[in-house]
């Protein structure tokens, strides 16, 4: 390993175990969190398990599937995640006694040669699966020299990232021989990964598990209770997704405009972090809107404006509410996110102009007339506005959106076949 890179980390992790303290401290399970991180380590519950890393909500998501199905042949499965959300998710998804029997879950340790040994003494796993983009130097190195399969599924790489791993050659390079496989979600990523040092006999094109996605019956079942509890029948619905600063605020001001000629629209906004609830919350009143929480377990009646989805795990719920999606994360240059849920219930989607993190995703979209992006924040009351007075337009872009997701499907059968190549190794 680079001289440099185990300076950064002895510099960087006590800064780290001073984030996770500050924000973490109050919750129940802090001591537990701050000794899964840094260490010491504990004991495993199960032995040999297939590891899955998922850093947050978006990749636990993701590699949903393909954990039901491990647990279905009856394997020992160990999920990690680098964030509490998706720690969370994981805790959710799984809660079933069944599940829990079979299912241990932990966060990933900081990426120090010792605690990476450490982790997979006592782990010992047959082999593991990193969901999208997360990959760390001395993980690859320990699971090379125990002889472990590694295969980065469902991976994904945007040319930004790619110019910033370039950077780091010394670092990246042997980074990506030591895994396995790569199962890259389109031709960019796989030509990316080999750029960068990939070797090309081990990167296949598989397609996105995204597009193979299915909103769960349990949150299907919840938005009609909730749509007919809340009286929405005939109500102009506007789901504003994971959104970031200053997101929040643009969509308000822009929603504004659109209130005064829709006076019975709802926005629902959902931001991405739960740190910015309350701030939303302070954001909606400045604007003059009678708004409810869903933490607070508040409902919506003919008063209510706006809707604040500060909660976890209910994205499906809320995009099925909806007729119009924006998706956050495309104003506030983080790269935006994932369409592919609201595109699965034929819910057309605007976007900002930093889409990198999907770009292909988004491209394959407004191609097909599924999803509009837009520069500036002021162009957003307009496309709500046409696509509420004129139906058959949203209704034309719904139907692109599934053709999109119909066309796209197979990517999660040819993901699992590599996985189970990989655990007959």
């Amino acid at each position: 390993m680079p001289f440099w890179y185990t300076l950064l980390l002895a510099i960087i992790t006590p800064l780290y175990r001073l984030r996770v303290f500050l924000r973490s401290r109050h919750e129940a399970d802090y001591q537990p969190e701050i000794q899964q991180r840094f260490g010491p380590l504990q004991p495993a519950t199960l032995k040999n398990p297939v590891w899955i890393h998922a850093v947050s909500v978006g990749e636990t998501n993701a590699a949903q599937p393909i954990i039901e199905y491990l647990l279905g042949l009856g394997l020992p499965v160990l999920v990690t995640n680098t964030t509490r959300t998706g720690a969370a998710r994981v805790r959710t998804l799984f809660a079933s006694p069944i599940a829990k029997q079979q299912l241990e879950q932990h966060f990933l340790p900081v990426d120090t040669a010792q605690l990476m040994r450490d982790f997979v003494e006592i782990h010992q796993p047959r082999a593991l699966l990193m969901i999208e983009t997360e990959i760390w130097p001395n993980l690859l190195a320990v699971l090379e020299q125990r002889h472990i399969p590694s295969i980065l599924i469902n991976a994904r790489l945007s040319e930004r990232s790619a110019k910033g791993y370039g950077r780091f050659p010394s670092l990246v390079t042997p980074m990506l021989k030591r895994l396995t496989l790569i199962a890259a979600q389109d031709q960019d990523t796989a030509l990316r990964f080999i750029a960068l040092g990939a070797d090309a006999d081990h990167v296949v094109v598989t397609g996105s598990l995204k597009f193979d996605l299915s909103a769960p019956e349990s949150a299907l079942g919840l938005a009609q209770e909730i749509k007919t509890a809340w009286h929405l029948e005939g109500r102009p619905v506007i789901f504003a997704a994971s959104t970031h600063e200053p997101e929040e605020k643009l969509v308000l001001e822009q929603f504004k405009i659109l209130h005064a000629e829709f006076p019975n629209a709802l926005l629902i906004i959902a931001p991405r972090h739960p740190e910015r609830f309350d701030r939303a919350a302070d954001l909606i009143a400045e604007q003059g809107f009678q708004y409810a929480r869903r933490s607070r377990a508040e409902s919506v009646d003919a008063q209510t404006s706006v809707f604040l989805a500060d909660s976890m795990g209910e994205m499906w719920t809320w995009y099925s509410l909806a007729q119009i999606a924006f998706v956050g994360g495309s104003f506030s240059e983080t790269g935006g996110h994932n369409p592919l849920e609201a595109a699965s219930l034929g819910v057309p989607v605007v976007m900002g102009p930093h889409t990198f993190n999907f770009a292909q995703i988004v491209d394959q979209f407004k191609q097909a007339g599924a999803l509009i992006q837009i520069e500036r924040p002021e162009d957003l009351a307009p496309i709500w506005r046409e696509w509420l007075l004129h139906e058959n337009l949203r209704l034309d872009a719904a139907h692109a959106a599934s053709h999109v997701m119909s066309a796209n499907r197979g990517a999660l059968q040819r993901q699992l076949n590599l996985v189970d190549g990989l655990l007959k190794q």
